[in-house]
């Protein structure tokens, strides 16, 4: 008897970053929701803040996939879980169809799943139909769906669209260019789901201009083939694990949670700008976020800062990352120049840069092991640290980022993909 799952599936891709891959994904997981179907939605590649919005869309949760950071046999197993239980399957590419290596193109074709093609066609006409050819033959051995149409002005705008196409190429329909559709943005891309008042609304608003104007059949069965089988250590077996969780610090990996759950690790949660002290616990885990729109008021939460103090001078491992590192810095200082002094765990300070500063997949070599990741910041930080490992980027991304240590404390601007490493994730929690 085979395992192999069979679940419809699709991957949304663009030709560029900006061209509303995640709007049409969201309203695409939403519209099939909103008939009554199980929709699991996954972001190819890292990413924090799309995934928040596509796990409202589709009421489930969203995990990355990616063949080098999260590894061809764990994204078949998270597949292959979700095709047991969804009647559709939805991916969200990175960048560009063809962008970065390996790319949403790769992903598709190693999986087998056909490549929804979205295209902004706003001051576009029958050129339209030259970018959607190049899309689908660019690679002849790319599986491919179709094209939609984003931003769509007049109906006869859409039909000189659709009108372009050539060689069979499939439309799928066009999405109006309303706002009240797109989904707003900030430095690090969209902003927040926690953020948005009326995100379910504007999530549904857009779901019914797809329903009214696409095609909301399901696409064709993709086949999804057993993982290999694994088996997860009880490494972390009653380790309580305090996860700082609010609206400056919110990028997590889901992935990253279940395993730390799956090795016996008790999580709790806290936030570091409201809660004046930590709750019982062996480990702190500091992700990332936004701590530069929230630098006044943690710094104003004295308590908060002496009971993390107090946690690393006790000798208990702490993890930073990215925004977790800034917090535990001497100051942080934002774009308008306005200056904050935080937990000063770690000599220096960081300053916000209104350009991106570092943006790449990361392998870092650690005493524990090697664990991947990815770093993304807009932060510039000086500190005479002397650092204990740097990442190394597989495809030459910009960024060999630094990772410090003091005691059981461990920080870097890397978001790390615990499942790359149980063993070397464990063994930076455990006390």
């Amino acid at each position: 008897m085979s395992d192999t799952r069979h679940c419809p599936a699709v991957l949304i891709a663009a030709p560029a970053s900006g061209q509303g891959k995640t709007t049409v994904t969201a309203a695409l997981a939403r519209l099939h929701r909103n008939q009554g179907r199980k929709v699991r939605v996954f972001k190819c590649g890292p990413d924090f803040l799309d995934p928040m919005i596509l796990e409202r869309a589709s009421g489930a949760p969203v995990y990355q996939l990616d063949l080098w950071m999260v590894g061809a046999e764990e994204s078949r197993r998270l597949l292959w879980e979700a095709a047991a239980e969804a009647d559709l399957i939805l991916i969200e590419g990175v960048m560009g169809l063809f962008d970065g290596t390996p790319s949403s193109a790769d992903l598709a074709r190693h999986f087998g799943v056909p490549v929804l093609a979205v295209i902004d066609g706003t001051a576009m006409a029958q050129t339209f139909g030259a970018l959607a050819l190049g899309l689908a033959r660019y690679q002849a051995d790319l599986p491919f769906a179709g094209v939609l149409a984003n931003r769509v002005g007049t109906l006869r705008h859409a039909q000189l669209l659709e009108g372009s196409l050539t060689e069979g190429l499939r439309w799928y329909g066009g999405l109006s260019r309303e706002t009240g559709i797109e989904l707003p943005s900030r430095h690090l891309g969209l902003v927040q789901a926690s953020e948005l008042t009326d995100l379910d609304l504007r999530l549904d608003a857009a779901a019914k201009a797809l329903g009214d104007s696409c095609q909301s059949s399901l696409p064709p069965p993709v086949a999804f083939a057993a993982p290999a089988p694994r088996t997860v250590e009880p490494l972390l077996a009653g380790v309580r694990i305090a996860v700082a969780r609010d609206e400056a610090f919110a990028f997590t990996y889901g992935a990253n949670l279940d395993l730390l759950r799956a090795m016996g690790a008790e999580l709790s949660f806290f936030s570091p700008i409201h809660d004046r002290e930590l709750p019982a616990a062996d480990s702190l885990y500091l992700p990332g976020g936004y701590p530069e729109l929230h630098h006044h008021a943690l710094a104003a939460n004295a308590p908060m800062l002496a009971a993390i103090r107090a946690h690393h001078q006790a000798g208990k491992p702490l993890l930073a990352e990215c925004g977790g590192m800034l917090y535990l810095l001497d100051a942080l200082t934002d774009v308008a120049g306005e200056r904050a002094e935080l937990a000063g765990l770690l000599p220096g300070e960081a300053t916000m840069q209104k350009r991106l500063a570092a943006l790449a997949l990361q392998a870092v070599e650690l005493p524990e092991g090697t664990l991947r990741g990815h770093t993304y910041h807009h932060s510039l930080t000086s500190t005479e640290l002397e650092p204990i490992a740097r990442g190394h980027s597989p495809n030459g991304g910009r960024g060999a980022e630094a990772v410090y240590r003091i005691g059981r404390l461990t920080a870097s601007y890397v978001h790390f993909y615990f499942p790359s490493n149980p063993d070397a994730t464990a063994a930076l929690l455990a006390p």
